[in-house]
């Protein structure tokens, strides 16, 4: 451990105790927790970003909404705005979020609202429309003043959580021992090729804190969109050089499936849901232009997609082929399967 977390181990031990204190309160109903009439699917994790909550909330959607009236709500992180609104498709990230529109961008069908209190967020849905049957919480794990008749958690493969730290060490947000609660446990962002020697390592480990359903899903990197008018619909054939343009959580998983497409990858990296300004973009522009390559292009990630919306932002790159890279969640083996059962063990008692 290095002196910095020596030294915020203290402040670390008091947020652990804090949230254990809070979690008290809710098991022993001294602070409440609102039930619905209707199915609630919770998707969330212990850390700080980073798992893939919003691919399998959109996961989720896309298989029930033939079945169910849909309604996803999120807080709608770092908008500028507050209480509830219902997402559009022509509606910007700074109004409702990059990830709520990204949602509503990919199933028009869904109704997608943000509201910064799952209660009353639910009950204006509701309210709005009447039909929904069923309601998706994108990141709410620990808002407990709801209760969700089903409880997911994301962990990452690359950072799970019984290797991470409370805040400000590391990056959980409760102690590790609140993965109990969850009614499964999806482990997220797996290799492609997944030996049954990691499945049994996760397995153990992840045995410690949860005693019910373990799934592990991976991301499916489809093919590549044009993010601007100018880019051609169809990227190269041969591409030599990547820059990447991100501002998620923890691209790990992203970058090493771009290194396969190219021969150099250059990484332009920012915070999760990072505010992209001019000056970031004429960075990235400047070292485009002076890399010496005879097939080059820029990328983004479809969440990062939804924030380089305005037209300002998107005239530095004029005459540059910028691509947006869309993905979706792909659970492995037989665990599509068994995932799909819980699912439907789940609404089969409502009827």
């Amino acid at each position: 451990m290095s002196w910095l977390r020596i030294i915020l181990l203290p402040f670390a031990i008091l947020y652990g105790f804090i949230a254990w204190v809070r979690n008290l309160l809710f098991d022993y109903g001294i602070l409440p927790s609102e039930s619905f009439r209707i199915p609630v699917i919770s998707v969330g994790n212990l850390s700080v970003g980073g798992t893939g909550k919003t691919p399998h909330v959109e996961y989720l959607a896309g298989i029930l909404k033939d079945r169910y009236t849909i309604a996803v709500l999120s807080r709608g992180y770092k908008r500028k705005t507050r209480g509830y609104i219902v997402v559009r498709q022509d509606s910007s990230a700074e109004d409702v979020g990059d990830e709520p529109l990204q949602i509503k961008s990919k199933l028009p069908e869904v109704h997608v609202a943000v509201h910064e209190s799952r209660r009353r967020g639910i009950r204006a849905l509701l309210h709005e429309f009447p039909d929904i049957d069923l309601l998706l919480l994108d990141d709410a794990f620990q808002h407990r003043y709801v209760t969700p008749g089903l409880n997911l958690l994301l962990t990452g493969y690359y950072t799970p959580f019984f290797r991470n730290f409370l805040l400000p060490v590391g990056n959980l947000r409760e102690p590790k021992k609140g993965a109990a609660r969850a009614d499964a446990i999806i482990v997220s962002k797996t290799p492609k090729v997944f030996s049954p020697l990691d499945r049994r390592y996760f397995l153990k480990r992840i045995g410690r804190y949860h005693s019910k359903d373990v799934f592990f899903s991976r991301l499916s990197y489809k093919k590549m969109l044009p993010l601007t008018k100018e880019t051609p619909i169809e990227p190269p054939g041969s591409i030599k050089t990547i820059f990447l343009l991100t501002g998620i959580a923890n691209p790990t998983s992203l970058e090493e499936y771009l290194k396969t497409l190219c021969q150099e990858l250059i990484v332009h990296r920012y915070p999760d849901h990072h505010t992209f300004s001019e000056k970031n973009l004429l960075k990235l522009q400047k070292e485009y232009n002076e890399t010496i390559s005879h097939c080059k292009v820029i990328v983004t990630t479809e969440k990062d997609s939804m924030r380089l919306r305005d037209g300002a932002l998107l005239k530095v790159f004029e005459d540059i082929p910028v691509y947006y890279l869309p993905i979706e969640v792909v659970f492995h083996e037989d665990d599509k399967l068994r995932f799909n059962n819980l699912l439907s063990n789940f609404l089969s008692r409502y009827g």
